[in-house]
């Protein structure tokens, strides 16, 4: 199961988000969620930099699967909590349609 576990605190600003774990739902090189999650996060993280300019960590270990992002500052610009809005609306709909079991989103406020 891959769970990706988004950090929030108090007023509701993203802090971070951790992407651990492989989906399991078919195996290495066919794995439509796997690849789906993999996408939204990437592309998620390579926009914060490139296009929002956004201050973040980033931190990745391949071989376990684990992908952290960390904001330097908060809150986000408007247009990278759009971006993380929309990675939380991606996550939500994998979740829904392929279950827990494979994808698991949690937002934690810290």
């Amino acid at each position: 199961m891959t769970k990706v576990t988004i950090y929030k605190n108090k007023s509701g600003d993203y802090l971070k988000f951790i992407c651990e774990g492989h989906a399991g739902y078919a195996k290495r090189g066919e794995d439509i969620v796997c690849a789906a999650i993999s996408v939204l996060v990437i592309n998620t993280i390579n926009s914060l930099e490139e296009l929002t300019k956004e201050p973040i960590q980033v931190e990745t270990d391949e071989a376990a699967g684990i992908i952290r992002c960390t904001f330097h500052q908060y809150p986000l610009r408007e247009t990278s909590q759009v971006l993380m809005d929309s990675l939380s609306l991606g996550l939500q709909r994998i979740q829904a349609q392929y279950g827990k079991k494979h994808c698991k989103l949690t937002v934690e406020e810290v």
